[in-house]
């Protein structure tokens, strides 16, 4: 098995915590071994190690680029990562309004759909809706 990047490890197991991590490193074998090296090293160890963004700014840009790219998995990791990183439901939802203004309102209406499962599996309430 390639060495994993530990500093690329320890960033991905801040935001997606230790469950996920563990879950995508316990099936490595020789197809997948090497893609798990490489996402470890250069997207965590690489990008999310950076000083110049906070895990929470990467997470909300994260958000905004997976959705548009119809991810549906990967998306509802990432709203979990951004939860974990101390991202409100207003920044998700705000994040996914640009979403929809800029990669389309279909790319909007399933970021939100997927958005609240996570949501409702994490536990997360959005406030009340202000009458208006």
């Amino acid at each position: 098995m390639p060495q994993l990047d530990r500093p690329g490890l320890e960033a991905r197991r801040r935001v997606l915590g230790d469950e996920y991590v563990d879950k995508a490193l316990t099936g490595l074998d020789s197809f997948n071994a090497e893609f798990q090296a490489l996402v470890t090293d250069y997207c965590w160890g690489k990008v999310w190690t950076r000083p110049t963004l906070s895990d929470k700014q990467r997470s909300l840009i994260n958000l905004a680029m997976i959705s548009a790219l119809n991810r549906s998995d990967e998306f509802k990791t990432h709203v979990r990562g951004a939860i974990r990183n101390g991202c409100s439901v207003e920044e998700i939802r705000d994040t996914l309004m640009q979403v929809a203004i800029y990669a389309g309102i279909p790319a909007g209406v399933e970021a939100f759909r997927l958005a609240r499962q996570v949501f409702e599996a994490e536990g997360v309430t959005p406030a009340p809706a202000d009458d208006a």
